[in-house]
């Protein structure tokens, strides 16, 4: 069988000091940028559409199509727009974009030159969590590295300056709006919209707002060309991604295939499920997204296929959990995480993330009744929808995933008196559902 394996964005993290710029260019870095500059911006931009490149931060959204929502170039105008990179990474089980950059920053800054090229703009700012300190070590030091080199500057060919912004730790500021108020020195809460930020973005101009793995493809694309790029994947989730294995695996790590790979196939790779243990449920797309289990080992792994499961793709986070693991435990910890990463500037999310924590606080303790299950359901139908971001849908999503998928042990947790897989009750009571054994 052929590995699925297709490095391009990791091809390069086993080399001697990767990070470095010398490092880079050995492996053909840069050399994207100097093929950009013969083309006109335009031309830049069709290429990424053509592409079919779609937002790796999560939502999907074509990333050409969305660098077209900019209004027309004022040349009398060149400070009109910005590029900001979102490395705000901090969703659980999420962890592709900070390995990527510790690894090869220059990826992710000739993406930034190229992709501030093709939407003209002289400014671009990458926004880190704060943090990872490392991380935005690292990427100073890169792009101290290329301005040295002279691919960033305002004498550069590109004219573009780059900004490396340390966050403040907040899990909202990596919704896009919320980031843009952090970056302008203000609480960062979701804006209302519109105005969108191609419209009236950071410091009210227009702004392209990308994740890290977005902008990092685009060299890969400009360099191998958009008719490589899309020959990889599946017809409507194209090119090549970043998936994160943790969890119960017995090599847990970054496999970067195209999108369209199983995680059956993903677990062959990974060595399988820690040895003697099942597969018991596992998250697509981080903590925010809906659980799947044993029974959809062979999803394929895109934007359409795990669409159809019940679930969404997100950031291709797959935390892997075993018969061990209780899910009324797991649920609750990310919905406390929820709870406390809650900006509070809206109702619903803001009480609702609260009403959650406690309602399922009471049912992993044993106590209430099974009608607090439809309580905690209606709850989430309550906040669903109803928030200014998608921070109460992430919330709600393992809630309602999770009842559905094991209502028994919900259940159990109410007839034990507290959790069934502490060692007093762990002889009492064993899941009902049976989970596939998978091993490599």
């Amino acid at each position: 069988m052929t590995s699925p394996i297709t490095p391009v964005l990791t091809a390069n993290w086993g080399t001697d000091r990767s990070w470095t710029l010398d490092a880079y260019t050995a492996q053909g870095g840069y050399q994207a940028l100097a093929t950009a500059l013969t083309k006109t911006p335009d031309e830049v931009v069709a290429a990424v559409k053509d592409s079919g490149l779609r937002g790796r931060g999560g939502a999907g959204f074509p990333t050409g199509m969305k660098w077209g929502f900019l209004p027309p170039y004022d040349d009398n105008d060149p400070q009109s727009r910005y590029l900001v990179v979102n490395a705000d990474e901090s969703e659980p089980g999420t962890c592709k974009d900070i390995p990527l950059m510790m690894a090869s920053p220059h990826t992710l800054v000739e993406g930034v030159i190229i992709s501030s090229y093709a939407i003209r703009a002289k400014q671009a700012f990458i926004y880190v969590r704060g943090e990872v300190l490392h991380v935005i070590r690292r990427l100073r030091a890169a792009v101290a590295e290329a301005y040295a080199a002279g691919h960033l500057g305002p004498d550069s060919p590109a004219g573009v300056d780059l900004i490396v912004h340390a966050g403040a730790g907040a899990y909202i500021c990596g919704e896009e709006t919320a980031l843009l108020d952090s970056l302008e020195g203000r609480r960062g809460q979701p804006r209302l919209r519109p105005p969108f930020p191609a419209v009236a973005g950071l410091y009210a101009r227009p702004t392209v707002i990308n994740n890290v793995e977005s902008i990092a493809s685009v060299p890969a694309i400009i360099g191998k060309g958009a008719d490589w790029f899309a020959g990889l994947g599946t017809e409507k989730s194209k090119g090549f991604v970043i998936y994160s294995l943790s969890g119960h695996v017995t090599r847990p790590g970054q496999y970067e295939a195209p999108l369209g790979i199983t995680l059956r196939e993903l677990l062959d790779l990974a060595g399988g499920v820690r040895h003697g243990h099942q597969l018991k449920f596992w998250t697509p797309g981080g903590s925010s997204t809906p659980l799947l289990t044993d029974a959809h080992l062979d999803v394929p792994l895109d934007y359409e296929g795990v669409g159809a499961a019940g679930s969404m793709l997100g950031t291709r986070a797959l935390q892997i959990f075993d018969e061990t693991t209780c899910v009324v435990r797991a649920v609750l910890r990310w919905s406390e995480f929820y709870k406390h990463e809650s900006c509070g500037k809206c109702t619903p999310c803001r009480e609702g993330t609260w009403w959650l924590v406690q309602v399922l606080t009471r049912l992993e303790a044993g106590n209430g009744s099974e009608a607090d299950l439809d309580q905690l359901l209606d709850q989430c139908e309550n906040i669903a929808g109803r928030s200014f971001c998608a921070l109460g849908d992430g919330a709600t999503s393992p809630v309602v995933s999770s009842v559905q998928l094991f209502r028994e042990e919900y259940l159990a947790h109410l007839e034990h008196g507290g959790c069934p897989f502490d060692a007093a009750a762990s002889t009492a009571w064993a899941p009902r559902r049976q989970s596939q054994e998978v091993h490599a």
